[in-house]
This record gives C-alpha cells, structure tokens and sequence, in this order.
C-alpha cells in the first residue's frame, strides 16, 4: 500500500473550486454515546435546541438547520461495551460564565476544571456520558 503525503495546499491546487462533483462534504457530527436520547436531550437544552421526533435510546438528532448556529449533530448508541473518549469536544462561547456554567451543572453536566488565560476565562465540564466540553468566556474561540 501506497502512502501520499503530498501538502494539503497541493491538493486544495489539484480540484479548484467548480472544476468537477465534489465527492466528499462535511455532513455534521456524530456523537457516540452509551445512551443516545440521554445524550441528545442534555445537549438540546444546553444548546437550547430541540430533538428532531423519533429520538430513541439508540439514535436521536438536535433539530436541522437551528438557529444556535450548530452543524447537523447525530448522537448514536455505543453498544460494544468500549470506554468513550473525547478526543474532539465541543466548545460554548457565553457572556456570563459563572451563570451558564451553574445552568449547565443543573442540566448534568459536572465541572472538571477552569483556566484564567490572560484575563480570558474558561471552564472544562463533562456531560452526563462523561464526554468534555468547554465553556468560554466571551464571543469567539481563540485564544
């Protein structure tokens, strides 16, 4: 088997924009859980957005094309009996942290830890799954 590791500015060069059908598009995201209705109705009312119908322990989706400015997010049901992982988490941007943060520990979710970056202020918390996520202070992600 053959490896490429041409750079991605090469490859961005090879398929301009327009110049034939794209055969790959982001979709959204999934999120794997033990419990994916548990799951879905935390992040409903955290995002406060709404389950699309048919939720089930084994599948369910926050409502498409919401106004809380999030990609499509599926959550399906983890049955191999493997530990989850977070090895990509989600971060909340809020104006009033210490109030979003007691909202989100009312929801489930537990805090685990807080940075003071600068006078930029940040929470990590983990969801009732036990998957992280980050609360930050302010309008943007970057830091």
């Amino acid at each position: 088997m053959t490896t490429t590791t041409a750079p991605l500015a090469q490859h961005r060069a090879a398929t301009p924009a327009g110049s034939g059908p794209r055969t790959t598009t982001f979709a959204g995201l999934a999120y794997d859980a033990f419990d994916a209705l548990a799951a879905a109705q935390f992040w409903a009312a955290a995002l406060r957005v709404d389950l699309s119908p048919g939720a089930s322990p084994a599948r369910a989706e926050l409502v498409a094309g919401s106004t809380a400015g999030i990609p499509p997010l599926v959550f399906r049901q983890v049955t191999d009996g493997r530990a989850l992982t977070t090895p990509l988490h989600l971060q909340l941007t809020t104006n009033d942290l210490d109030a979003e943060s007691r909202r989100l520990q009312q929801l489930g979710a537990r805090r685990v830890g807080s940075v003071n970056d600068h006078g930029r202020r940040s929470m990590t918390l983990i969801d009732p799954e036990g998957n992280a996520f980050d609360l930050v202070e302010g309008s943007g992600l970057g830091r």
